[in-house]
Order: C-alpha cells, then structure tokens, then sequence
C-alpha cells in the first residue's frame, strides 16, 4: 500500500472523514490542570517552551553561519558553538527579530526557556548519509567547524553552502528525530511518563500531556494555526506586514516567539499546502490538537488501552503526515537543483558567466541533501530507498570537471573523486524526484521537471554515441 494511503487511512481513523478540515477555534493552548495534588499558580497544563528555545537556538545558527570571511575564526566558531552545545544564559535570539511594523516579543533565547541547547537532543545514531560515520550531533558540530572558516558559509571549492545544510539537517536530527522517534514512540507507552502523575513533581501537568506538548513545540505551529489559512501561516514565517494582526492573536501588540510564530517543518508545511494540493499543516495541527484533548479528558486518570490506542493513532497521522513535508522538500529541491544544471550547462555552452548560478546551485543543492538527510531521522530504516537516495545525490554536488565530493580524511578534509558528469547529474535529479513520488506519493510536487526525463535520456543517449564515435 503506498503511503499516502496508509497516512489517509489512519487520519480517516483517528480524526473522523468531517475532520479533515481545520476546526476553527481549537487552540493549542489552555488545557485545564488535571494533575490531581497539584497546589500551584499554574491555570493551565500546557508547557513547551524548551522547544521554542530550540527554534530560535537553530535560526539564529543558521544566521551565524552566514558570517564567516572565508578564513578560520576561532572567534565565529565559538560564537557558532554557544548556540549549538552551549547552554549559557544570555543568548540573544539572532533570527528571527522584528522586522518593521512586525514586533516581535523575545529577544533572548532565556525568555523562552534556559539552559537548552541543540547538540543534546540531536539523533544520536550513525549518519550513513554523511561521510565519517558520524553521529547526528558530530554531523552538526562538524558543519559549524567548516561553517566558521567559510566566506559567508559558502565552501566554492566543494559546492557547500553550510547555513543550508545545517538548517534543513538540524532541522531533521533534532525537531523531527525528537518528535517522531521519542516523544510520539515509547514515550506514549504505558510503562513511560504515566498520565495519572505529574511529569515532575510540582509541575501542572501530567506525564503523557508534557510529552505530547513537547512533540507539538517540535512541529513549530502558531498554537492558533487552525484559525489561519495556510498562506496566513506561511507569512506570519516571512514577517510580512499584513501577517502581523493575524500572529498577535493575544492582541498584546507583539508576536510571541513561543506560541504566535511559525518554524521550521510547520512552515513547510504551509508553504506547500498554500498551493491548494495538500492539508499537510491542518491535519498534523489538528491531530496535534485532538490527542491533547483526549488528554485532557482523562481527567489526570491513566489512560486506558483504548485511549493510548486512539492517542497513537493521531501520532501516526502526524508522523506520517511530517515525513511527507520532508519528502515534498526533497522533491522541490531536486527540481531546484535540476534547474540550476540547466542554467549553468546553457552558460557554459554560450561562454556565459556562472559564478551566480554557480553559488545558487550549491544553496539548492544544500537545501536538498539537507532535507534527504532530514528523511533519514524518524527512527526507522528506509532501507533501499535511503540507499538510492544518498547514491543519487552524493556528498556533494557535481562539480566543474565532473568531480564530486566522495569523503573525508582522517583530518577532517574533504576527498574529491570522478564523478559523472553534469548531464548525468540531472538525470539522478529526476531519479530523485520520481523516487519521491513512488515511496511517499509526494502531492504539491513544487518544482516538479519529471516531463524531461525522455528528452535527458535522449540526450545522454547521443551524447554517449557521439562519445564513441570520436
């Protein structure tokens, strides 16, 4: 059964067919105490504030890695560090602030939450589609290593652009690893953080409340997202002027970081669906939201068989549902990146300039390999299909002379080897798409260039015959 089948099956089955739609109104937010001793202050149960940290704590990374000079920088990469493995109290939130008429409420990750950091939380498994068999946090720290000596996070030797690839694969190894493969696994089993007791004494709400609050903060929703289109969302991501009243939704004149703003894979998911092909962020949100309010009415009880049942079934629908924003990135920047191809070959042809496009190929290439590896973090083994598609893509994108990144020294370098040439690179971009589509059943397909896979054939085909005939 392909996926999108299973994913629909499963929305049908926790959420009900009427439900597909957003249900204007449910807030993530508010959920009433339930835990039954509790003696504090708190009105509400609902707490995800670590993982807000964690949004602005790779943002404002992702800015640093924009700012090296292209020589190494002690400095930089300490800068760089503080807010991957750092926990110190201070940090100014780099990105995003306000910007214009746009207010924004936080300025120092603190306001959020303390002592948080990325490198903790980041999957902790080898990384098979990196070179250097490295964990997900040693993947991290070694892009911010590169980052810090690079011009502006541009490696031109290797085609590397260090702020994509470290967001998207951040974005994968911590929030989406998190989220899927902890929270909304064995953290919903009986055994495990029990919905009769509080998460930790003194605290408003129960075991299993927090654990799904966390796993929704990973998702990087507004908590008012079901009263907001999809486009709404996605501009309240940008900032943009006219989105201001819609994310102030306390009307306090300012946009709370913690629960009024987009990030990450929910903006993703609104960018895709503002389209018109696809529910991804309604239906993630709306599961997000019926699982806490089962919650909610067990009333501080431990859950029954039936209810941890149903409550998995909504984490199906999410989990199932936040892979394919993933894989619907991957689609587009292999598109991105198909195209970029296109461009420089045509330049190279006509004697053209291509140092712009050369930089923006390595942009869409760091947003696609970024995604891929992002794909590879939800807990369970893609097999062949993760075999394809770290052959299909590499290390590196396909050079100037048909070279390619294909490892690292025992220095930590890069090894560059033979690759095949650009023309074939495009095919594999192709093949990627198409891999997309037959595993996951990708919907919105944003820059979908699969209609020239003949016409490429075609033309490697001359191109080999010609070859042999010199």
């Amino acid at each position: 059964m392909k996926l999108k089948k299973i994913v629909m099956a499963l929305t049908v089955a926790a959420m009900g067919s009427a439900s597909m739609a957003a249900h204007a109104g449910d807030v993530y937010a508010d959920f009433p105490v339930t835990v039954k001793d509790y003696s504090g202050k708190a009105t509400h149960s609902v707490s995800y504030g670590g993982q807000m940290a964690r949004h602005v704590l790779h943002t404002s990374l992702k800015k640093l890695a924009k700012q090296g000079n292209g020589a190494a920088n002690p400095e930089l990469k300490a800068q760089m560090l503080a807010y991957f493995s750092g926990k110190d109290a201070g940090r100014s939130i780099l990105a995003p602030g306000s910007k214009g008429s746009f207010v924004v409420a936080e300025s120092e990750v603190d306001q959020l939450s303390g002592s948080k950091n990325l490198a903790g939380k980041a999957y902790k498994g080898a990384v098979t589609s990196w070179p250097g068999n490295m964990t997900g946090a040693e993947v991290l720290a070694f892009m911010v290593d590169k980052a810090s000596a690079a011009n502006k996070g541009y490696d031109a030797v290797n085609g590397l652009d260090y702020a994509q690839l470290i967001s998207k694969f951040a974005m994968g190894a911590v929030f989406y690893n998190q989220a899927v493969d902890n929270y909304l696994d064995e953290k919903l089993d009986a055994g495990t953080k029990p919905n009769n007791k509080a998460y930790k004494d003194g605290k408003p709400y129960t075991g299993k409340e927090h654990v799904w609050d966390e796993a929704f903060g990973y998702f990087g929703a507004p908590a008012h997202t079901l009263d907001l289109t999809a486009e709404q969302v996605y501009n309240i991501a940008k900032r943009k002027p006219e989105a201001f009243k819609l994310a102030d939704a306390n009307g306090d004149g300012k946009v709370s970081l913690y629960n009024e703003m987009a990030f990450a894979h929910a903006y993703y998911a609104a960018g895709f669906d503002k389209g018109g092909k696809t529910q991804y962020l309604h239906t993630i949100t709306q599961a997000f939201f019926d699982g806490r309010q089962l919650l909610a009415d067990a009333d501080g009880q431990a859950l029954t068989d039936a209810q941890r049942n149903t409550l998995k079934s909504y984490a199906n629908v999410i989990a199932g549902n936040w892979e394919k924003v993933i894989a619907e990135a991957v689609f587009k920047y292999a598109g991105s990146t198909y195209k970029d191809l296109e461009k420089i070959t045509a330049a190279l042809e006509n004697d053209g300039d291509i140092s712009k496009l050369y930089r923006t190929y390595a942009k869409h290439w760091g947003e696609l390999k970024g995604f891929a590896m992002a794909l590879q973090m939800g807990g369970k083994d893609l097999g062949a299909t993760g075999v394809q598609l770290n052959r299909l893509i590499g290390f590196g994108p396909v050079l100037l002379g048909n070279t390619q990144v294909s490892g690292i020294d025992v220095n930590g370098k890069y090894i560059q080897s033979a690759s095949v040439s650009m023309t074939e690179y495009m095919l594999q971009m192709l093949k990627v798409q198409k891999l997309m589509v037959d595993e996951y059943d990708v919907t919105a397909r944003n820059k979908d260039v699969l209609a020239g896979m003949s016409a490429l054939v075609e033309k490697l085909g001359d191109e080999a015959a010609n070859a042999e005939n010199d």
